[in-house]
């Protein structure tokens, strides 16, 4: 039985038996637990379907995935940067289905081979504790550019995710491996990771750390750090040119013990009630236009984007994680 596999870590919502049942599924969720929750409690109440979820990092989940490829133990992997989702697709892990709901969404929203669809847009950017930057750094302006954060005086006082285990560093890596080259990019990286004083796992760590003041600056999704700045922490959020861009998917296992369930799941995530939900929380921008966006959230628009190709930096991911793990011993 899936519950009995996931033991303790395994959150039930709403009581069931375990059994592979039509009115049970079973999610791996890369987003936060409350979003988790409260999107499944949704879905549950609109559809009278059951959710059992595991929530943990981007790593853990993808890793459990590929283990459990003959034999699925979940039907739907919530969450996770698009280039997680394209190399699940590659090794067959990955069930083809199109929503009705993303006819009209962008293209970088949705997968060429339909396994995965983007329900929300990620951009990375930097964070500020100004009370902490105001006394560690006086007189200072706030680093506008990745070039600014590499400045050798903020040695120890940045906080970003670690590559190997957060999809959200890992896509800051490829931000930089894309908009300067491959040479230049790891020379870049070379240097600022010699200035990081944590690199935890997790992605929502950093935004955390920056705004209770344990570091002056961070590398987080702009999304994480509105909602910690709408939650009455004083950060400064820094949207610098030339950042990446993605989507946090949704994608259906192949061979689900409940396909039909994880039908439902998806186009429920890809509704505007649900994405508006989802928003709402945690400050992200929607893929559906028709669904509400967070005030205080800074529209995609307004950000200067480099042309991402998540395919790129899913085929290199092997190559540049062993190659980040001998950057940072």
């Amino acid at each position: 039985m899936v519950a009995a596999a996931l033991s303790s870590a395994l959150v039930l919502l709403s009581g069931c038996s375990g059994k592979k049942q039509n009115n049970v599924i079973h999610v791996y969720s890369i987003i936060h637990e409350e979003e988790t929750e409260a999107l499944c409690n949704l879905f549950t109440e609109k559809t009278g379907i059951k959710v059992e979820y595991l929530r943990a990092t981007t790593g853990e989940l993808v890793n459990r995935i590929l283990t459990e490829k003959s034999a699925p133990q979940a039907d739907v992997l919530l969450g996770g940067a698009s280039n997680y989702h394209i190399n699940l697709s590659a090794e067959g892990c990955l069930e083809s289905y199109v929503s009705p709901l993303s006819k009209d969404f962008p293209s970088y929203a949705k997968s060429a081979d339909d396994t995965w669809t983007g329900f929300c847009v990620l951009t990375l950017g930097i964070g500020v504790n100004k009370a902490r930057f105001a006394e560690k750094f006086p007189g200072m302006e706030y680093p506008a550019t990745w070039e600014d954060l590499a400045n050798p005086v903020f040695k120890d006082e940045i906080v970003m995710t670690n590559p190997v285990a957060s999809s959200t560093a890992y896509l800051f890596v490829q931000n930089q491996l894309q908009r300067l080259g491959w040479d230049a990019g790891w020379e870049y990286l070379a240097s600022l990771s010699k200035l990081v004083g944590q690199f935890p796992d997790s992605g929502s760590a950093p935004p955390k750390l920056i705004g209770t003041g344990e570091y002056a600056l961070g590398v987080a999704y702009l999304h994480a750090l509105s909602k910690y700045n709408a939650q009455g922490f004083d950060i400064q959020l820094v949207a610098p040119k030339d950042s990446v861009g993605d989507v946090d998917c949704v994608s259906i296992m192949k061979n689900a013990g409940n396909l039909s369930g994880a039908k439902k799941f998806v186009d429920f995530i890809l509704s505007a009630e649900a994405e508006t939900l989802m928003s709402s929380i945690d400050f992200t921008i929607p893929v559906n236009k028709d669904a509400a966006a967070p005030k205080g959230a800074i529209p995609v628009s307004e950000i200067s984007l480099i042309d991402y190709d998540a395919t790129l930096a899913s085929s290199q991911k092997n190559e540049v994680i062993a190659k980040w793990t001998e950057l940072v011993k």
